[in-house]
């Protein structure tokens, strides 16, 4: 296997010819006016904050096929299914992979997934131009997903305020403490704490809780990767966190979302 630095290379140098190609037959202004014509977004941050009101913890639960590291997760893979699945067991809001070459994901499955319930979602994927941010709006997208690594300051900014100029909220994914200042300069609500490097793609769930106390309180935090037990839960709760990004756990369950209700003791759900 290829270093795991070489692999996030491999994707961002992939997603800049795919830009390039998909530009031609979908121009950036034929994107806007689709964008622009779509219903207003659902209100990711204020879904997540509803949930956090109550007491619960905020679950976005993840919609993904494969991944570089794990290869094919779930075969049998129903976007709409799942996503049901989801909102009929407690989900505060989902997440949807869309890359295609390493993901195995496509942009239908967000429209599909959305199209069957209420709840905001969350484009996942590599988002490095404007264009892209166009595209996920007219997809249906209520919020988008900035990744720090792949990103320098002025990018992120750029992307950030595109992406609330259509209404969307922004979830800047950051890995350590550099990337978190550099985060914490860009306006969005939300900061996601990936457990999993990207140089070793190995997950510890000690990533969240060394920054948790660093994130600014008026900033929703989530944690994002390696949750699979009860005991994880319970334990990044106890140190104030309380909104998590789970899609592996859930994506080889035989129910995603009875396994969700099961993992975060929604008995309300069950």
């Amino acid at each position: 296997m290829k270093a795991v630095t070489d692999i996030l290379e491999q994707i961002l140098k992939s997603k800049r010819d795919e830009i390039v190609k998909r530009r031609q037959s979908s121009p950036l202004s034929k994107l806007e006016a689709t964008a622009l014509a779509q219903e207003p977004p659902r209100g990711f941050a204020t879904a997540l904050r509803r949930t956090l009101a109550v007491g619960a913890a905020g679950v976005i639960a993840e919609i993904k096929k494969a991944s570089p590291s794990r290869g094919v997760i779930r075969s049998h893979f129903q976007p709409a299914a799942i996503a049901k699945s989801y909102a009929d067991h407690g989900a505060s809001c989902l997440s949807v992979l869309t890359d295609q070459e390493f993901f195995q994901g496509h942009v239908s499955h967000l429209s599909e997934a959305r199209a069957v319930m209420s709840l905001p979602v969350l484009r996942k994927d590599f988002i490095i131009d404007p264009w892209q941010v166009a595209e996920t709006r007219a997809i249906g997208a209520d919020c988008v997903l900035l990744i720090a690594a792949a990103l320098d300051h002025g990018q992120m900014k750029e992307l950030a305020d595109a992406s609330r100029e259509y209404g969307m909220d922004v979830l800047i994914e950051i890995h350590d403490r550099h990337e978190l200042e550099n985060a914490l300069r860009v306006r969005s609500d939300l900061i996601g704490i990936n457990n999993r490097s990207l140089r070793t793609f190995e997950t510890h769930l000690e990533t969240t809780l060394a920054l948790v106390n660093e994130v600014p309180v008026d900033r929703l935090l989530v944690t994002e990767s390696g949750i699979h037990t009860e005991d994880d839960v319970t334990r990044m709760r106890s140190s104030g966190v309380d909104i998590f990004l789970v899609g592996e756990a859930f994506m080889r369950a035989v129910d995603p979302g009875l396994k969700l209700a099961q993992l975060f003791s929604l008995e309300a759900w069950r």
